[in-house]
């Protein structure tokens, strides 16, 4: 993938309501206190016992050769523990936490021969930057094998980490031209009644669901009850009349301009990881409220959650059937698909599902789905009728073949550029094939579908595990389909292994300096040297340690990211590319934005006062306390406000930007929060 993005061109990932890379930095990752006496080598089979003190670390050894799939679990007997995994260089590999009782996993492939580490601490309670109260707690390796070839062993060993009867569980399998080549469930859907995941256990997929409503969209169009032209208000009249037009293509592409529902709720102090409640009407309520457009239809791409909501209900509009009566009618019950429904509510049952769980301080915790999604989301499906369901695109039983290619199809901005995205689909490649996917995640539920048409192969990947990574299905169809899967080139400055102790640090220098994320300006790289050692820091958060991976190429050690820097024509560096579960471009910058801003006690007070939204109807305090600004909001979390650009804040994974009036005084801000932008807040005077 050309890691040279044009900003209208950068895509948040489809799985998540906050770009996973933003949400990486802002996790907060707390280093190791004490190191207790001398480390003891972990050997597979056998327990062994330990304890913490506050702020101590236990350390293991595991000796391993490169190419080793190493599993193991901690069994947190009275004490909450993170475990990092440390490489022979001492470079942290992985880092996992989050579960405060029972049996926490850690799982990991070697790239590297020699003696590992795993350091156990215990978590840091809220508030505290060190390990929190000391305990208890086993330790055993469970696994100690070399990495496997064949795709179905190496699928065991990725999903060992979500097996056994303790742990949300997942399901995996692989098809080509209509046959079945692996087929799995692993762990369980429902840890209350101890209830197996089973390959025919309906699952929430999420964002996975848009290619359904796409489809849905698509199937009205041929019957000739829409067009993709119309203004959306042809369908749905009582929305505003906004300056441009929204048509029907342009919410099943994510270029509506409209406001994304999720974040925006989010900033009223709607807590969806509460279970607050969301009613699918309220998608239209919004929108009357929204007092312009965010962009020119078809002109960006910016992925909305609302829009789809939208194409649902023109759905109805168009067919006077509920769209899960619709989708059952139109599209399942033809297919075949009887695993497969559209949860109209989240207080509708469905029958032999998979609950969604999330780790929390006290265990494993049910926390329910998303309201409002329908159209979105809110399709639970098993991966039997998933296969069916791709099928369907390579031999149309139910649509056109013309339509299908359609939504395989990456739209076209209004300036020529290309978004990767069709209807309801990502469009790119993978190994010199085309590849057609898409990611959803609801609250804890996580789903990957993959699509290779040239090759008419698939996979798909299902848990309800809130900490799964969906994007191993691309790993995974790598491993499957290899014979026609060209091996993708390292990201490395060369062919030969890269050694760190060669970089001169010097070398850093011309990278040293601060860059915008282009999805998010306000939110700020910045990119220092000391000595020998090398340090990233992201607007509010801790600075962080990188290491260099080749002249060019750098990987963050608290979190599982890189960063690849960017020249221009001239040579000059002109930014930079992130990468944790997508490519994210961050733009230099120069002259006086390259100098932080950094206002004193007194400025600071301008920006205090109480704030008011008439579109979402919300007050926000803003407080100066012990020197610094500080968000408060009843059901909101306090947040910091770190300084950006001049009358620039962020924090509480907002961004700010303050109003002045012509005599210089503060009269109000524009909130933004990733994919919805400059909501405007008021001094209340």
């Amino acid at each position: 993938m050309n890691p040279h993005f044009n900003r209208r061109r950068f895509r948040l990932p489809t799985s998540a309501p906050l770009g996973a890379f933003v949400a990486a930095l802002v996790a907060a990752f707390v280093a190791a206190g004490e190191i207790s006496a001398q480390a003891a080598e972990l050997q597979r089979g056998r327990t062994v016992p330990g304890s913490l003190a506050s702020g101590d670390t236990t350390r293991y050894t595991i000796d391993a050769d490169e190419g080793t799939f190493l599993l193991g679990a901690v069994n947190q007997l009275s004490v909450d523990v993170n475990i990092r995994v440390l490489g022979p260089d001492g470079a942290q590999l992985a880092l996992f936490g989050g579960l405060g009782k029972g049996a926490e996993r850690f799982a990991g492939r070697t790239a590297a021969a020699g003696t590992h580490t795993v350091e156990v601490f215990a978590a840091p309670r809220d508030g505290e930057d060190r390990g929190g109260a000391g305990g208890q707690f086993e330790i055993a390796l469970l696994r100690h094998e070399p990495v496997a070839t064949d795709p179905a062993r190496l699928t065991d060993q990725i999903m060992s980490r979500f097996d056994g009867p303790a742990s949300p569980g997942a399901a995996v399998r692989a098809w080509r031209d209509g046959r079945t080549l692996f087929s799995q469930s692993y762990g369980m859907a429902n840890l209350a009644y101890g209830i197996p995941f089973e390959e025919d256990t309906r699952t929430n997929i999420g964002s996975t669901s848009k290619q359904f409503t796409a489809f849905a969209i698509m199937l009205q169009a041929e019957r000739g009850l829409l067009s993709l032209d119309d203004d959306i208000r042809k369908h749905i009249p009582e929305l505003p009349k906004f300056d441009q037009t929204i048509r029907v293509r342009h919410l099943i592409t994510h270029t509506s301009g409209l406001r994304e529902f999720l974040n925006l709720l989010r900033m009223t102090g709607r807590r969806t990881d509460h279970g607050d409640w969301i009613d699918r009407r309220e998608l239209i309520e919004i929108v009357q409220r929204q007092p312009a457009l965010q962009n020119l239809p078809g002109a960006e791409y910016n992925y909305n959650n609302t829009a789809f909501g939208l194409a649902a209900v023109i759905v109805e509009r168009t067919s006077g059937r509920d769209f899960h009566v619709f989708m059952q009618e139109n599209v399942f019950g033809p297919l075949g698909m009887t695993g497969t429904m559209v949860r109209p509510s989240t207080r509708h049952i469905i029958p032999h599902m998979s609950e969604g769980y999330t780790p929390g301080p006290d265990g494993y915790r049910q926390i329910g789905d998303l309201g409002g999604a329908v159209g979105a989301g809110s399709i639970y499906t098993t991966i039997a009728d998933l296969q069916t369901w791709v099928e369907n695109y390579a031999n149309p039983r139910v649509g056109t073949r013309e339509s299908i290619d359609e939504m395989m199809t990456s739209f076209v901005l209004s300036d020529g550029e290309e978004t990767g995205y069709g209807y309801g689909l990502s469009v790119d490649e993978q190994g010199g094939l085309k590849r057609v996917s898409h990611g959803g995640a609801d609250v804890a539920h996580r789903s990957m579908l993959v699509y290779f048409p040239e090759i008419n192969a698939g996979l798909t990947a299902q848990s309800n595990h809130a900490q799964f990574n969906s994007g191993v299905a691309y790993e995974l169809a790598a491993a499957f389909f290899k014979d026609d899967l060209k091996e993708e080139e390292a990201p490395t400055a060369d062919a030969g292994e890269f050694d760190p102790a060669t970089y001169d640090a010097e070398d850093f220098d011309e990278f040293v300096g601060r860059y915008a994320v282009d999805v998010a300006p306000d939110f700020i790289l910045t990119f220092t040297r000391e000595g020998d050692t090398f340090h990233t820091q992201a607007t509010g958060q801790q600075r962080l340690e990188i290491v260099p991976t080749s002249d060019s190429t750098f990987r963050l050690l608290a979190v599982e990211a890189s960063v690849t820097f960017l020249r221009g024509e001239d040579g000059e560096v002109e930014g930079l590319t992130m990468h944790q579960n997508g490519d994210n471009h961050a733009t230099r910058l120069e002259g006086e934005e390259a100098e932080a801003w950094a206002p004193d006690a007194d400025e600071l007070a301008d920006f205090a006062g109480r704030f008011f939204s008439e579109e979402v109807e919300t007050f926000y305090d803003i407080v100066l306390e012990d020197g610094e600004l500080a968000l408060h909001h009843r059901r909101l979390d306090r947040a910091t406000l770190t300084p950006g650009e001049e009358d620039h804040f962020s924090g509480g994974s907002f961004s700010f930007l303050f109003e002045r009036d012509r005599n210089g005084q503060v009269i109000g801000f524009y909130l933004s929060n990733g994919r919805t932008r400059d909501v405007r807040f008021a001094r209340v005077p």
